[in-house]
């Protein structure tokens, strides 16, 4: 096993009440992919600042290899004194790190690297940073919650290039399936300590309910114990009274371990209040359309929407969901076609930059629109505190003001808002940004379990497998153009129906290039032959094969060094990028030739 490059033990920090961190601990070796996982406010940001050198523990080792280099992705990045976010980035760089690598990836971020610092959006400042920690290729990678506000294609994008990376990682997300295909390692922060399991976040909420189980298993022996001891105590033989002061001490330390069990952190218990039933149709939008200038952002789109569908909506930021979505829902008319929403109709809304929340209104006067202590819920009077406690919020917090709560809290702050009002038709534009596994799951138990009807924006592709009945998605995914397809099931659903359009696509394509006279042979016509165009490909084909060939030949033997991605990190990737596109171009070519040599077989009979 090779010695850590940093390690954190026994780490205490506290910041007046009861310990955030307790005994917490994070080993990194060379090559490690680590998760970080657990509640809102355990602590794991506040973990990885440790680990990055930007906070200092009360207590506890630290220790960083004197040679490696560190880079922690900020959550407010800090531009002063840089014209161009192209200049922000490069400042991340060490003496040594190939400049091409910042201009390669702030284009697969969306970003040109001209943009002014200053009038970023939260999401492009969030891109920058991310670009700025991972050009240079460090020795540790420290990234908190790097997949807000990127869209699905640059997600996908990022999980490639970190599975590859030779820097060791340390993630937070509360995107699953990010988390599943990028880690091999996960730590558990819960309750102010750590544990560990070396198996990626696939394994991890298997292990942790067995751990949870164990814990809950060894109070209970104790409380027996305890009991055991108290009734010794009671009518025990007394005679040899040092023993018994033994036994008392003893019985003492039980009870203190007993009461002070701090157990894990309860879950969110919640549900949707009644509203009337809708109308069975909910929404019929009829060939609408929208466009910003010359851009088209809708071309003539049309669904049906029925009461108890649950659908999602996806594609690249800046396709156009949040404006198809507000069509939809008749905040937005459409430039022309119609909409039409159904009867009886109950909607709230989350959206996804929390607009609707008042950074100096307090909890209380939130939930209950400032209407005193009480709030109606499923039509029985409940007092907030009462309320606010099934959200995870401590009765103290009701005077709190918002500007205080975290991105997490205020997410589950407008969910329990909407969940207290009757409805019907719920809209959630990004509802999983900044919400912890725990309360994830109790987001998709809701939405799967409503009986109203859904339509939901997401980039979480495990939240949409698990909850949405159909898929609406940009026709072509990578230059959306305004048209707008729906999938029957969730995002993997979608993949397979969109992979199998496209290559029944390709095969029409071939079969469109075959000349009519081949299908004249197939009825006996023996004196058709291959079109001049066939024939120049059947006869080209092996020089060109033959050529990239060559050209992969030389590439293989200029990557064989084993030195070269540490001399010349840039040049391995580059090469590696044009090993793949030629791999690629010498299938299509195999697979053509040998299509047109079958042909030239048939026809020569």
């Amino acid at each position: 096993m090779a010695p850590p490059i940093l390690k954190l033990d026994d780490i205490f920090l506290s910041f007046g009440g009861a310990p955030l961190l307790a005994g917490a601990g994070l080993q990194i070796e060379p090559g490690d992919k680590i998760c970080l996982v657990g509640r809102n406010g355990s602590g794991k940001s506040t973990l990885l600042k440790i680990a990055a050198g930007l906070v200092e523990a009360q207590s506890g080792e630290v220790f960083r290899h004197p040679s490696s280099t560190v880079r922690y992705l900020e959550q407010a990045p800090d531009f002063a004194g840089f014209n161009t976010v192209q200049a922000y980035a490069e400042a991340g760089l060490g003496p040594g790190d190939d400049p091409y690598r910042v201009t390669y990836l702030l284009s697969h971020l969306g970003l040109s690297g001209d943009e002014d610092p200053r009038m970023l959006s939260g999401g492009e400042s969030r891109r920058a940073a991310l670009a700025r920690v991972m050009a240079p290729e460090p020795d540790i990678l420290l990234l908190d919650e790097p997949t807000n506000h990127l869209d699905l294609p640059t997600i996908e994008w990022l999980e490639g290039e970190l599975q590859k990376t030779r820097s060791a990682l340390v993630l937070i997300s509360h995107d699953r399936r990010f988390l599943e295909k990028v880690s091999t390692a996960t730590v558990w922060l819960d309750r102010g300590t750590s544990r560990r399991l070396d198996r990626g976040f696939a394994h991890f909420e298997a292990w942790r309910d067995q751990v949870l189980e164990a814990e809950e298993l060894e109070q209970h022996k104790l409380g027996k114990s305890i009991e055991r001891e108290e009734h010794w105590l009671r009518y025990g033989v007394t005679a040899r009274r040092k023993r018994n002061m033994r036994r008392l001490g003893e019985l003492q330390t039980m009870r203190s371990n007993y009461r002070g069990h701090k157990g894990p952190q309860g879950t969110v218990q919640a549900t949707v209040s009644d509203a009337q039933e809708s109308g069975k149709l909910v929404i019929e939008a009829d060939k609408i359309t929208k466009s910003f200038g010359e851009r088209a952002i809708v071309t003539p789109f049309s669904i049906r929407v029925h009461r108890g569908d649950c659908i999602g909506l996806v594609g690249p930021n800046g396709a156009g969901k949040t404006t198809l979505l507000k069509m939809l829902t008749g905040q937005l008319s459409p430039d022309s076609g119609i909409v039409k929403l159904g009867t009886n109709l109950e909607i709230a809304t989350l959206d996804q930059k929390r607009e609707d929340l008042d950074p100096e209104d307090t909890l209380a006067n939130y939930l209950t629109d400032g209407r005193g202590e009480n709030l109606l819920v499923n039509g029985e009077q409940r007092h907030v505190t009462g309320y606010m406690k099934e959200f995870l919020f401590q009765p103290e917090q009701a005077r709190t003001p918002i500007r205080n709560l975290s991105g997490g809290e205020r997410a589950r702050l407008m969910l329990a808002r909407i969940l207290s009002r009757p409805t019907n038709l719920l809209i959630l534009d990004e509802p999983t940004n900044d919400l912890d596994i725990e309360t994830l799951d109790l987001l998709q138990e809701i939405v799967a379990g409503f009986p109203g009807t859904v339509i939901l924006v997401s980039h979480d592709r495990d939240f949409l497998d698990r909850t949405v009945t159909s898929t609406i998605a940009p026709a072509v995914p990578d230059a959306p153009d305004g048209r707008w397809i729906e999938y029957a099931g969730g995002y993997s659903d979608m993949l397979v129906q969109r992979k199998g359009a496209l290559e029944e696509r390709k095969r029409a394509e071939r079969a469109a290039e075959k000349p009519r006279t081949q299908q004249a042979t197939a009825s006996g016509n023996s004196k058709v032959k291959l079109s001049f165009k066939q024939k120049f490909a059947l006869e080209n084909l092996p020089k060109e094969m033959a050529k990239a060939e060559a050209e992969i030949a030389k590439r293989e033997q200029v990557m064989a060094d084993p030195n070269l991605f540490t001399r010349d990190p840039a040049a391995f990737n580059r090469l590696a990028g044009e090993m793949e596109k030629l791999r690629a171009s010498l299938t299509d070519m195999e697979e053509e030739w040998l299509e047109l040599e079958m042909l030239r077989e048939e026809l020569e009979g």
